[in-house]
């Protein structure tokens, strides 16, 4: 009986172990671009290369082991070099080589051939978020984790998580489909990679320096990637969303882009309430701030400073919206004055200053933050 129970025992575990891999993929995506299903094509055919190496190769050593075994009587060939064997083994190498080669590097050049483009997007990194700029039709934003309070350590825990949790954004990068479009990347303060696995693209983003590359993508769908360059504290809170959209649904989704431009233009014009100020400030806030500073204003000991009771926070106000545009320089507080607009500003810095029993009783308008500009 015991033996029968170790019998059935293994077979069970033999089960649910096929089970727990039954949702594992265990070759590479082909992607959705040309160039990336080109990349798949190679692989498969490297793949297959290596397993007839592997088989010839291990097939012919275990045949040697087990036909010319001491036990059998065979007696090591004694002879120094043999020329047409070396020639055969030198030769076979160097043609699978020259076999993969050739396709490789057809897509290697596909891939960096941007002509003929029809739109082009630049691709700017930030720590820890990225700006898409839709070259020549006035329409820019800045893409953010859309859950910025899961970078705070304290609050993380009550963040709802569901399958897209840490990897969806406030404002995805929407492309049209079968549109060749042009990808520009660079960087605002440190490399960075932007990198989706679908479209088979992964560029560093450096400062100073232009990176090029472009995407295609036949059917409408949503795809996800990430920044695969370490790039410091919240690197793996920079997820990257692309959407391609129909060429109709893309052309009013740009209309509304534009209409939403506007409407943040007169927005800088008008004068806010502090309900207003404080509301929007805090959305801001949790977007840009509380990554370093943390939700609860308190930031992190010995690594970024908290704004509840700072002197920043509750004291001079040219001096807090000056650090909130240009920065301070040799640390890690950086320039907002060109991520954020007037509104944006001087929402936050009302909200600073009004928030976490600071209560200064401060309003900043929109144009105030125009005039330090």
């Amino acid at each position: 009986m015991s033996a029968a129970i170790r019998v059935a025992g293994f077979f069970g575990l033999m089960l649910v172990s096929g089970l727990s891999w039954a949702g594992y993929q265990l070759d590479m995506a082909p992607g959705v671009t040309s160039f990336s299903q080109g990349a798949f094509e190679i692989h498969r055919m490297v793949m297959w290369i290596c397993v007839v190496i592997g088989i010839v190769v291990f097939g012919a050593m275990i045949y040697s082991i087990f036909n010319h075994r001491k036990s059998k009587g065979a007696v090591a060939a004694d002879f120094h070099e043999n020329t047409t064997i070396e020639i055969v083994w030198t030769v076979i190498p160097f043609l699978i080589l020259i076999a993969m080669a050739i396709p490789a590097t057809k897509v290697l050049l596909a891939m960096e051939d941007t002509s003929n483009s029809e739109m082009s997007i630049k691709v700017t990194g930030y720590q820890w978020k990225w700006h898409y700029d839709y070259l020549g039709e006035d329409v820019s934003f800045f893409s953010n984790i859309s859950t910025p309070e899961a970078l705070s350590l304290k609050t993380n825990a009550n963040v709802e998580k569901d399958e897209n949790y840490l990897l969806d954004v406030d404002n995805r990068m929407v492309i049209p489909t079968d549109t060749k479009v042009r990808l520009l990347f660079t960087a605002n303060d440190v490399i960075l990679a932007w990198w989706v696995p679908a479209f088979g693209v992964k560029n560093d983003t450096i400062p100073g320096f232009i990176n090029e590359s472009w995407i295609e993508v036949p059917e409408p769908g949503i795809y996800r990637g990430k920044c695969a360059e370490l790039c410091g504290t919240n690197h793996g809170f920079m997820p990257v969303v692309v959407e391609a959209k129909s060429k109709e649904d893309y052309v009013a989704w740009l209309a509304s882009q534009k209409a939403e431009a506007a409407e943040v233009a007169a927005a800088a014009e008008k004068t806010w309430t502090q309900a207003e100020l404080m509301s929007h400030g805090e959305k801001v806030y949790n977007t840009a701030c509380a990554a370093c500073h943390q939700a609860n204003g308190e930031g992190l000991p010995n690594v970024f400073p908290g704004l509840k009771g700072s002197p920043i926070a509750v004291g001079d106000i040219a001096k807090h919206i000056d650090v909130i545009i240009n920065g301070v320089p040799g640390t890690a507080m950086a320039a907002f004055g060109g991520q954020l607009n007037d509104a944006d500003i001087a929402a936050v810095t009302t909200y600073e200053r009004n928030a976490w029993g600071n209560d200064t009783g401060d309003v900043i308008q929109p144009s105030d933050i125009k005039a330090a500009r």
